[in-house]
C-alpha cells in the first residue's frame, strides 16, 4: 500500500466515526486500530469537526488505545534489548500521560543541570567534594526537593513534570541525580531498597566479603529525596532492621535498568489506586507484567 493509498484508506474509516450500529462501529474500530499512530492526527482532525460528545468520547477512546498500544510496544522493545539507556524507558512512562514528549526533550533539561554542576567541578575534587559541589548545584541552585506536601501523585513518576517542577519522590529524584552524574562521568547508580530508592558512588575496590576486586563496589551511598544525605552501609542495614526486611544483597548493591523503571511503573499503580483511576491503574498492571518473573519496590 502506497502512502496516498494509506491516506485515502485511513480517511474513508475516519469519516465513519460516528456510525450508530454499535456491532459495525467495533469493525470500524478495529480496522483503525491496525493503523496505528500513523491515523491518530487524522482521529483529532475529526475530534475538532464533531461536537457530540458521546461521538468525541468516541474519538477519544481510540486514540487513548491506540497510544496505549503504542508504548506497550516500545516497552517490550525496550526491555528485549536490555533496557540499556534508562532515559528511553522514563520517556515511555512518560508518553502514557504525555504522549507529545520524546527522549531528546528530557535531554535538552538534563543539559542544562549538567552543564551548570560541571562549570562548578575540578579534576582534583575527591568523589565526596564532587558530591557536594553537585548537591549544591542540583538543590540549591536549581531547588530539586522531595514532594512531601503530595507523596503519592502521579505526577511525581513522570520525569518531564518532576524537571519541570523540580520535586519528585525518591525514585524520580533519584533517576534524574543519578543521569546527571552519569554524564559528568560520575559512577552514581541505583539502589533498590525496599519502601526507599537511593543511589551509591560505586568504584573499583576490595569487596571486604567475597575478597574480590570489582569496579561495582559501593564507596558510599546517597539519599537524593533527602538533599544528597551520604551515608553508610550500617545506615542500610539499621534501615532494613527497622523494615524487619533480611539483608539481602539486592538491598546494598546496584540494580538495573529494567528493574528501575519496574519500581517506576509500581509507583504509578499505587498512586493511581489511591484516587481510585482503576482504568489507569489496570493499565500500568498490565505494563509491569512485561517484566517476567520480576518484583518492584515502591518509592
Amino acid at each position: 500500500m502506497d502512502n496516498a493509498e494509506k491516506i485515502r484508506k485511513m480517511e474513508a474509516l475516519v469519516s465513519l466515526i460516528d456510525e450508530p450500529d454499535l456491532e459495525i462501529f467495533r469493525d470500524i474500530s478495529a480496522n483503525i486500530h491496525n493503523f496505528g499512530p500513523d491515523i491518530i492526527p487524522f482521529l483529532e482532525h475529526a475530534w475538532q469537526s464533531h461536537h457530540l460528545p458521546d461521538i468525541q468520547q468516541r474519538i477519544e477512546t481510540l486514540i487513548h488505545q491506540i497510544r496505549f498500544d503504542d508504548i506497550c510496544k516500545e516497552l517490550s522493545r525496550w526491555i528485549e534489548q536490555g533496557g540499556t539507556n534508562l532515559l528511553e524507558g522514563c520517556t515511555i512512562v512518560a508518553r502514557y500521560h504525555y504522549p507529545e514528549i520524546r527522549t531528546h526533550d528530557l535531554e535538552y533539561e538534563l543539559g542544562k543541570i549538567r552543564k551548570d554542576i560541571w562549570m562548578e567541578l575540578n579534576e582534583n575534587l575527591t568523589a565526596l567534594e564532587q558530591i557536594r559541589v553537585f548537591n549544591y548545584v542540583f538543590y540549591e541552585m536549581h531547588g530539586f526537593h522531595g514532594n512531601i506536601t503530595n507523596y503519592h501523585a502521579p505526577l511525581n513518576s513522570f520525569l518531564n513534570k518532576v524537571l519541570e517542577n523540580k520535586m519528585g519522590n525518591p525514585l524520580s529524584l533519584g533517576i534524574v541525580y543519578m543521569l546527571v552524574a552519569q554524564s559528568l562521568d560520575m559512577p552514581v547508580k541505583g539502589i533498590n531498597l525496599p519502601e526507599h530508592f537511593v543511589l551509591a558512588w560505586t568504584g573499583t575496590s576490595l569487596n571486604p566479603d567475597t575478597l574480590e576486586v570489582s569496579p561495582d563496589n559501593v564507596l558510599f551511598y546517597i539519599n537524593a529525596f533527602s538533599r544528597g544525605n551520604i551515608f553508610a552501609i550500617k545506615d542500610i542495614e539499621v534501615f532494613l532492621k527497622q523494615l524487619k526486611q533480611e539483608p539481602r544483597p539486592e538491598f546494598f548493591n546496584p540494580c538495573s535498568n529494567l528493574d528501575i523503571i519496574l519500581r517506576m511503573l509500581n509507583n504509578l499503580m499505587i498512586a493511581y489506586q489511591k484516587i481510585s483511576d482503576t482504568p489507569r491503574f489496570l493499565e500500568i498492571q498490565h505494563l509491569t507484567t512485561l517484566f517476567p518473573g520480576k518484583k518492584g519496590k515502591e518509592k
